[in-house]
C-alpha cells in the first residue's frame, strides 16, 4: 500500500506541468567546481549518473555533456521518465514513441555518452557535436520501459537500479517528496552523489543519522534564495518571487540546499569563534551580549548556544545549537552528539539532568520550550567553563561597549520551511513553527 502511496505521488509530481522546475546552469557549475577546487581529480574516470534529468533540457546533463572531457569522465548517464516535457529535436528520437500505448508520451528513455568528441568539425567539442552523436548512434539511446510496479524513468525502477549499479557518482535533483527514499538507495548501493534538496530534510529521521554518523553533510552553496527556470504559463503569484531575463521566466525557491558525500575544502575551513567571555562581552546578539553567563537547560545538561557565530571557544561541555549550524559544521572541530529527539527517545541518557522528572521532548530554560537543536561539544581537550545562571529576576551586568574589531560576521541561513502534516521528522514539529516559505512538492531538474 505504502509503494502504491508513493507511486501515485511521483506519478502526479511528474505529471502536473506546474513541477517542472530546472536549475540554472551557473547554479550547478559553481557547486561542481568548488569540489574540482578541493580535488581536481573528483570526477575523473568516473561514471556520473543523471538519473531524474531529460537530456537537453535538464543543464545537469548539459554541464557534464559539454565539460567530458575537462573532467575526464568515464562515462556520463542521463535518464528521463514517462511524460517528461523533453522539448527540442531529441523528440524526433523513435524511442520516445515505442512501448505501451497507454504510458505517458514522450517515453522514458537513457542516453549514454562514453566520449565527446568535435562531430561537426568546427574545431571544438561540445553539446552541439553530443546532439549529433546520439542521431548518429542509436546504441547510445535506451528506452525504458519500466514494469508493472514503476514507469519508465522511475528511479526505484530495476532498469533505472541497473544503471545506478554501473555509476560512481550521482548529480541530479530528486523529487522532493521521495528524498529520504531516494538518499536511501545511494546507502544501500554504496554510491557517492551530490542532490538538490529542501533544508528540512536534514531534520528527517532516516537523514539525520547520516549526517551524525558522517555518512552525508551539506555541500557548498547553501541557504539563501535559488533561482529555477519554469515554463512560460507557469503562475507565479508572488511579484517578488518571479523575474524574467531575456524572455526566460524563473521563480525563486528558499532554502534550498545541497546534500553530498564528496569532500570538499570549506568542510575543513575551521569556524572562527571568540572565548566564552568575549562573546558575553562583545557579541552582536542581544541574547548573548550583557548576560553573565550562557543559559542553562533545565533538563539537559548544556548550555544554550541560540546562534551559531556564539559558540564559546573554550568551552568543552556539551552545547545546544540551531539546526543552521550544520552548514557551518566541520567533524574535524566539531562532534555532534545527537538531537533532542535523541534525548526524547532514551538514547542519551547521560544528558537528562539528575533528578529531572518533567519533559524530554525539548530543551527547557525556566520553563519556557526551546526550538529544536543539535547537542554537540568540542573535538579537543579543554578545562570546562563554570557556567552559572543569575538568579531569576537579578539585573544584568553592565558591559563596556563592544570592540567592532573583535565581532565576528557570519552569513544568515533562511529559516526552515514548513512540512507537510504527514512528514515525520527526527526533530519534531518545529519545522513547521519555524514556517517562513511556503513547501511546493515539485520536480527540479
Amino acid at each position: 500500500m505504502e509503494s502504491k502511496s508513493l507511486n501515485r505521488g511521483l506519478s502526479a509530481a511528474k505529471a502536473a506541468k506546474q513541477d517542472e522546475f530546472y536549475t540554472q546552469y551557473v547554479d550547478i557549475q559553481k557547486e561542481v567546481e568548488a569540489y574540482l577546487e578541493f580535488d581536481p581529480d573528483t570526477f575523473r574516470g568516473k561514471v556520473v549518473y543523471c538519473n531524474c534529468d531529460d537530456p537537453f533540457e535538464s543543464n545537469f546533463f548539459k554541464y557534464f555533456a559539454a565539460n567530458f572531457n575537462k573532467l575526464g569522465l568515464k562515462r556520463l548517464i542521463t535518464t528521463s521518465y514517462d511524460g517528461s516535457p523533453i522539448a527540442g529535436q531529441l523528440t524526433l528520437f523513435p524511442e520516445y514513441n515505442e512501448g505501451n500505448g497507454k504510458r505517458q508520451k514522450p517515453k522514458a528513455l537513457a542516453v549514454i555518452l562514453d566520449r565527446v568528441k568535435d562531430e561537426d568539425g568546427d574545431g571544438a567539442a561540445n553539446v552541439t557535436d553530443v546532439e549529433l552523436f546520439l542521431k548518429r548512434n542509436k546504441a547510445a539511446r535506451i528506452a525504458l520501459k519500466g514494469d508493472d510496479k514503476y514507469p519508465g524513468g522511475d528511479f526505484r525502477s530495476p532498469e533505472c537500479i541497473a544503471l545506478l549499479k554501473q555509476a560512481d557518482i550521482v548529480v541530479t535533483n530528486p523529487p522532493f517528496s521521495l528524498f529520504r527514499e531516494y538518499v536511501a538507495q545511494f546507502v544501500e548501493y554504496g554510491k557517492k552523489f551530490l542532490i538538490l534538496g529542501n533544508q528540512n530534510a536534514i531534520t528527517y529521521k532516516e537523514i539525520f543519522p547520516l549526517i551524525k554518523d558522517n555518512k552525508l553533510w551539506l555541500g557548498v552553496d547553501n541557504g539563501g534564495t535559488k533561482w529555477f527556470q519554469v515554463k512560460e504559463d507557469y503562475d507565479i503569484k508572488t511579484e517578488s518571487r518571479k523575474k524574467i531575463v531575456n524572455g526566460i521566466k524563473y521563480f525563486s525557491m528558499g532554502s534550498i540546499m545541497w546534500f553530498t558525500n564528496l569532500d570538499h575544502g570549506r568542510r575543513h575551513d575551521d569556524l572562527p569563534l571568540m572565548t566564552m567571555t568575549d562573546n558575553l562581552k562583545f557579541s552582536k546578539h542581544k541574547e548573548i551580549k550583557g548576560k553573565a553567563a550562557y543559559d542553562r537547560y533545565d533538563n539537559y545538561d548544556a548550555i544554550e548556544v541560540p546562534f551559531t557565530d556564539a559558540i564559546p571557544s573554550d568551552y568543552d561541555g556539551m552545547m545546544g545549537v540551531p539546526i543552521t549550524f550544520l552548514d557551518k559544521y566541520n567533524p574535524d572541530q566539531f562532534e555532534i552528539v545527537g538531537c533532542d529527539y535523541d534525548v526524547k527517545e532514551g538514547r542519551l541518557p547521560e544528558i537528562v539532568r539528575p533528578n529531572w522528572t518533567g519533559k524530554l521532548d525539548r530543551g527547557y530554560i525556566e520553563g519556557s520550550r526551546i526550538y529544536a537543536r543539535i547537542l554537540i561539544r568540542h573535538r579537543r581537550r579543554a578545562q570546562p567553563q563554570p557556567i552559572n545562571r543569575p538568579p531569576r529576576g537579578a539585573p544584568q551586568p553592565g558591559v563596556q561597549a563592544p570592540d567592532p574589531r573583535r565581532q565576528i560576521a557570519q552569513p544568515q541561513i533562511a529559516p526552515l520551511c514548513p512540512l507537510p502534516d504527514d512528514v515525520e521528522t527526527a526533530f519534531g514539529d518545529d519545522g513547521r513553527q519555524r514556517a517562513a516559505v511556503e513547501v511546493e512538492e515539485v520536480h527540479v531538474h
